[in-house]
């Protein structure tokens, strides 16, 4: 059996997501071979079939109004599940079967070589495919169908999603070796306001935890010294342990690097920031036993 390209997308919708990827009526007449009239006609009738307008009259650019934003938003949707179909059926047939996980940076350093190089090893007929980003980016991957299942700090708060526990961890301060904090028993949120801290960016869970205990404390993140903001959980270490600052990180992620004597971490007073790490995914996810057999690698290393 051959299914037509794009058959469970309308052609329509499939027109809408073109012109949204390549960003002009004309480009997107040249890449699915159209008139520039019969791409605005599709979008026309798009409108009228919802009773919506699409994009903002008078605006340069595409700019989708409120409504818009909703259609395009299932039209993605759709999009993932026809290739979701179309990737399966190839693997059935191939006798394979592919799993897409999402790790949060933090998580990806040690995870993915703790969990799904032992899980490929014990399961060769399936193929993983790992992507490593920020939680809200990970979180529509999973609403749009493009992820089966992702791994993250914290839990996802939702009727339409499970969250299973995997590991509890926690957030502590880590200094270079060298720094006067370092043999400390303990530091105050005060003397760390004299800090120069290298962090995550905003959009990361740790950070997200790490802002919300000191809100707990009455205390707000832009009372503190913040030079730089990096993504990159290596460089972080790096800098901290050249002595070019403080980070407030998780404790897994700066594990090796404690026993190794590259940094020093130290408790601070009155902050207690613990951290869930769960297994997220949709609650129409069929393959329990797929994650059974993470839990238990998980369990043994």
């Amino acid at each position: 059996m051959r299914l037509e390209r794009n058959a469970m997308l309308d052609n329509k919708l499939r027109t809408l997501l073109t012109l949204l990827s390549v960003g002009s009526y004309t480009k997107t007449a040249d890449a699915l071979h159209l008139t520039q009239p019969a791409v605005s006609h599709q979008i026309k009738q798009l409108e009228q079939e919802y009773g919506i307008q699409i994009f903002r009259k008078g605006k340069k650019g595409l700019n989708p109004t409120p409504e818009g934003e909703i259609l395009i938003k299932y039209a993605r949707r759709v999009q993932a599940l026809d290739q979701g179909v179309r990737q399966e059926l190839e693997d059935s047939r191939r006798h394979l079967r592919r799993l897409s996980v999402g790790i949060t940076t933090t998580l990806g350093e040690y995870l993915v070589s703790q969990i799904f190089v032992d899980y490929c090893n014990e399961h060769p007929e399936v193929s993983i495919n790992i992507y490593s980003d920020s939680l809200n980016h990970l979180h529509t991957m999973l609403s749009l169908y493009q992820l089966d299942l992702i791994i993250v700090e914290g839990a996802i708060q939702s009727e339409s999603y499970v969250n299973v526990l995997l590991d509890t961890d926690f957030l502590c301060l880590a200094v270079s070796p060298q720094h006067p904090f370092a043999t400390r028993t303990a530091v105050t949120l005060q003397e760390l306001k004299r800090e120069r801290f290298i962090l995550r960016t905003q959009s990361a869970g740790t950070r997200t935890l790490f802002e919300e205990a000191l809100l707990r404390q009455g205390e707000n993140i832009r009372d503190f010294n913040i030079v730089i903001e990096t993504d990159n959980i290596t460089t972080i270490k790096e800098l901290v342990s050249a002595g070019l600052g403080v980070t407030v990180m998780a404790h897994s992620a700066c594990r090796q690097e404690e026993r190794a004597g590259k940094l020093s971490l130290v408790p601070v007073e009155n902050m207690n920031m613990p951290r869930e790490i769960n297994i997220v995914h949709r609650k129409d996810f069929e393959h329990a036993e797929i994650l059974r057999d993470i839990l238990a690698i998980y369990a043994r290393r």
